[in-house]
């Protein structure tokens, strides 16, 4: 019986690996990545199966699971990589977060707030982008390069772009002899 064991043992030891990544290839359909296993062992080109719509390409030093269908070595697959040197802490339970090793990062946190941390955050769409929300605050400046239209009022601290647009078209000047000369000719729409 305990030699039965030992063999099932070793035999399950054969299905599965802790993996340290030596290299990385990202230009295939699916990544090859090179490994070092427990024990020296090495394996190279190995398929690196990631998560359907989510990719990314590790460091060498990140660490993943190698799995050997029935123990066959020559020929196995990595799944799950990860990089503790470069994993976000100090998440509250139940948050979800993509990170970088340069710092830049999207957490989904609790009480239903998205924050990207980034240097520059482009948003490339080809017809438009809507933002469906009462309100956009920014601390910063707002610069166009074509128009800004607006369905409604535009305000500064002082007033209205419509205020402005009255108090234009009611203003007169003094003529020269005291009087005043009218409103002007051409009004402001």
């Amino acid at each position: 019986m305990q030699k039965m064991l030992s063999v099932l043992q070793r035999h399950l030891s054969r299905l599965w690996s802790r993996a340290c990544v030596n290299r990385l290839d990202s230009t295939a359909a699916c990544q090859r990545v090179d490994v070092s296993l427990m024990a020296g062992e090495t394996k190279a080109g190995m398929e690196y199966l990631e998560p359907y719509g989510f990719t990314s390409t590790a460091h060498a030093g990140a660490e993943g699971v190698a799995l050997f269908l029935s123990g066959d070595r020559s020929h196995g697959i990595v799944i799950n990589m990860a990089d503790r040197r470069y994993r976000l802490k100090d998440l509250q339970t139940g948050e979800v977060a993509l990170y970088t090793d340069e710092g830049d990062h999207i957490v989904l946190k609790r009480g239903r707030v998205i924050e990207v941390t980034t240097d520059t955050f482009v948003v490339k769409a080809k017809n438009k982008v809507v933002l469906d929300t009462p309100r956009v605050d920014t601390s910063g400046e707002i610069t166009a390069e074509k128009s800004i239209v607006s369905q409604s009022e535009i305000q500064d601290r002082v007033g209205s772009l419509s205020s402005m647009r009255d108090q234009y078209n009611s203003h007169t000047h003094s003529g020269d002899s005291g009087g005043s000369t009218g409103q002007p000719h051409q009004r402001m729409r």
